[in-house]
């Protein structure tokens, strides 16, 4: 099988999560409050990403599955740099900011299972708007011009400005330390996100957010929602 036919195919498999995710939201709906769904035009938005999985040769970015990256760099490696991150903003926001237990589900937790499908679809959206589009675009573009002369500046022209866009989007309020530790870790994370997608491919960096959305959305929610809350 060609690489463009697998890539296609892991593709179309995580909007078919993000379908489930949609149905299984609608059917639990008037059971929470605040509970977050996606829309069907969410999936359609996620088809924008269809015609760069044609491009990741041409971009110099290794294919979902290449041959030539070991699937310890594709998915353990990035996946336990994603769990460093969670257990952070865990112990951070968490322990240190909210020790006391919580009276509902704040948003950005959310009911188990269904924070199984909404997450995996969150990360695999941000990873196609923050990492397959924009750098692969930059990427083709560098291999492009003057014959790829100049392609370490594309190559860090979009490391760069794909690591600083999600932490200064989601800047959050308060305490100059706590917007300081957002910013210093958002970056990083971004950046090395970054780094893995290029060495390793679009599954290494989605599996660096999954890793880091585990325990800081999923992992988390469950204590919240079974211990805390005690909603068995």
């Amino acid at each position: 099988m060609s690489y463009n036919k697998q890539n296609i195919i892991i593709y179309i498999v995580f909007i078919l999560i993000a379908f489930i995710g949609i149905n299984f939201g609608n059917a639990i709906y008037e059971k929470y409050n605040n509970l977050r769904i996606w829309q069907f035009e969410n999936i359609l938005m996620l088809a924008i990403g269809i015609p760069f999985l044609f491009l990741q040769t041409k971009a110099g970015i290794p294919n979902f599955i290449d041959e030539q990256v070991q699937n310890k760099k594709r998915f353990l490696q990035p996946f336990l740099i994603g769990v460093v991150f969670g257990l952070l903003d865990v112990f951070v926001i968490k322990i240190l900011q909210h020790p006391t237990p919580y009276t509902e589900l704040p948003p950005f937790l959310q009911p188990f299972p269904y924070s199984i499908f909404l997450y995996i679809s969150g990360a695999f959206e941000i990873e196609v708007f923050y990492r397959l589009i924009p750098m692969t675009t930059i990427l083709v573009i560098g291999q492009w011009i003057s014959k790829g002369k100049f392609f370490n500046y594309f190559l860090w022209t979009a490391i760069l400005l794909t690591s600083i866009r999600e932490p200064l989007e989601q800047m959050p309020s308060g305490s100059n330390w706590f917007i300081c530790y957002s910013l210093l870790t958002g970056f990083l994370m971004n950046y090395l996100q970054a780094i893995y997608y290029k060495n390793a491919g679009f599954l290494a960096t989605l599996s660096i957010r999954l890793g880091h959305y585990l325990f800081w959305h999923i992992l988390l929610g469950v204590y919240v929602q079974f211990i805390e809350l005690n909603s068995f």
